[in-house]
C-alpha cells in the first residue's frame, strides 16, 4: 500500500512538473506537448503502442533471461576458479569501457534486423552488472564461515554451493533488479540502428515525420513498462531470496 501510495506521488509530481513547465515557458507542441496533448496521442494511437510494445517487451524479457542466466554463471566459475578471475575479470571489465552504441551496428551487421540483434544488445548491457554484483557476493562470505567448512574438510564445490551461494544471492538479487532497469535501454538502442518494429523503432517514426506527441507517447509506455518490470521482477526475486537466506 505504502509502495503504491509512493508511486502514485511521484506520478502526480512528475505531471504537474511537466505541465508547469510547458505552461511557464509557453513550449509549443513540436518542442514539448504537454501531458493533455501526450494522453490524447496515447489513446488515437494505442493499438500501434501496443503492438510495437509487445515486441520490445519480448526482447527485453529474452534479454534479461539470457543475461541473467550468462552473469550469474560467469560469477560462479569467476568465485570457483582463481585462475580464471586473474585471467577474465580485467577483459570483462575492458569490454565494458566498449562504447554500447559503437557495438550496435556491429551486432546488426552480424546478427540481423530481427529479434536477436535487440537482445543481444539488452544481454551486453545487463550481463556485467548481474555478473559483478554476484561475484561480489560470492567473494564477501564471511571467512569465519568458510574457515569452519575448510576446518571440517568440506570441499571447494560444497563451499561454493552450501555457503557462498545462498550468502551471495541478496547481491545476485541486487544485480538483477538492476537488470531490469538496463535491459529496455539495451532492447531500445537496437531498435534504433535497426528495426523495423518497437518502441524505439516508434520513436524514430514519429521523430522523423514531426509526430512529437506520439513519440513522447512511445517514451512513456517504455517508462511504465520498465518501472512495471522492475517492481514485478523485484518483488519475485525478494520472495526467491527471502525463502532461501531466511
Amino acid at each position: 500500500m505504502h509502495t503504491a501510495m509512493a508511486l502514485l506521488g511521484s506520478v502526480v509530481f512528475a505531471l504537474a512538473l511537466w505541465s508547469g513547465v510547458v505552461a511557464v515557458f509557453d513550449l509549443p507542441h513540436f518542442i514539448l506537448p504537454g501531458p493533455i496533448k501526450v494522453g490524447e496521442a496515447l489513446i488515437d494511437n494505442a493499438g500501434l503502442l501496443a503492438e510495437h510494445a509487445s515486441t520490445t517487451f519480448l526482447e527485453v524479457v529474452i534479454g534479461l533471461v539470457l543475461g541473467g542466466v550468462l552473469g550469474a554463471v560467469t560469477a560462479l566459475g569467476l568465485a570457483y576458479s582463481k585462475r580464471a578471475r586473474g585471467v577474465l575479470k580485467p577483459l570483462l571489465a575492458f569490454t565494458q569501457a566498449l562504447p554500447v552504441f559503437a557495438l550496435a551496428p556491429i551486432l546488426t551487421l552480424w546478427l540481423g534486423y530481427g529479434l536477436w540483434s535487440k537482445v543481444a544488445m539488452a544481454v551486453l548491457i545487463i550481463f556485467f552488472p548481474v555478473m559483478s554484483a554476484f561475484l561480489d557476493g560470492l567473494l564477501r562470505t564471511p571467512a569465519g564461515w568458510l574457515d569452519l567448512a575448510h576446518t571440517l574438510g568440506a570441499r571447494e564445490r560444497a563451499v561454493l554451493w552450501r555457503i557462498r551461494v545462498p550468502n551471495a544471492l541478496p547481491s545476485l538479487a541486487a544485480g538483477l533488479k538492476l537488470a531490469a532497469v538496463y535491459a529496455p535501454i539495451g532492447a531500445v538502442i537496437g531498435e534504433w540502428v535497426g528495426s523495423s518494429s518497437g518502441l524505439g523503432y516508434l520513436m524514430l517514426l514519429a521523430s522523423g515525420r514531426a509526430k512529437v506527441d506520439l513519440m513522447f507517447a512511445a517514451m512513456l509506455v517504455l517508462g511504465v513498462m520498465s518501472v512495471t518490470l522492475y517492481l514485478c521482477l523485484g518483488r519475485l526475486i525478494d520472495r526467491v531470496v527471502s525463502r532461501y537466506t531466511d
